[in-house]
């Protein structure tokens, strides 16, 4: 039993990974573009096998390649320019201010934003995993079950923030677009602070 407490441990952690502040908020982009919860969640749902994929390819790339390079402070300045331009692409789409439907966005773009936060994330997983589990299959079996707990942590995650945009609970217009402004505003700014931190 207790070998599997890492592996049980690696889906806690990824579960609480999905509420770090920079999926939070790529993921809000998102979500509010959407005014029905299916679309909402397929969303979450394709960030997080986005997100699982790079991990998966490049915690395999350190594990059995050794590619120290990848373990570079610029994967993280690369999500704070996709959480820059996130953020001004919801505050000038005019769609975002107004209930009802709006383009439909392709679940591509969902996983593409996923594919960077996992490629931000992958050397310090590696780390964690080698050290609870030295032997490298064993590693990369904690680095998907990781992946799993971040799926679903993301996908609770995108049921909570649709609650404000469900019909009984609808946001008037003014609130909504405060709403947008301030998630796009907090996008930007923390997108802005992980470029400074990481370049």
């Amino acid at each position: 039993m207790s070998s599997l407490l890492p592996f049980l441990f690696a889906v806690v952690m990824g579960m609480g990974h999905a509420f770090e502040p920079d999926h939070l908020l790529a993921v809000s982009t998102l979500v509010a573009r959407h005014d029905q919860l299916r679309g909402a969640l397929k969303n979450g749902l394709f960030w997080g096998l986005g997100h699982t994929t790079m991990l998966a390819i490049f915690g395999g790339l350190l594990i059995f390649g050794r590619a120290t390079f990848l373990q570079s402070g610029y994967f993280e300045a690369v999500v704070g320019l996709m959480l820059i331009v996130l953020g001004i692409s919801r505050l000038v789409d005019k769609n975002s201010y107004q209930p009802g439907p709006v383009l439909r966005q392709r679940p591509g773009f969902a996983y593409s934003v996923g594919l960077v936060h996992g490629l931000a994330g992958s050397g310090a997983l590696v780390l964690l995993a080698l050290s609870a589990i030295p032997r490298p299959a064993g590693a990369i079996a904690y680095i998907l079950l990781f992946g799993l707990g971040s799926v679903l942590g993301m996908l609770v995650a995108v049921s909570l923030m649709r609650i404000p945009f469900t019909p009984r609970m609808r946001l008037g217009r003014r609130l909504r677009a405060g709403a947008v402004v301030l998630s796009s505003v907090l996008s930007v700014g923390y997108g802005g602070w992980m470029v400074w931190t990481h370049v």
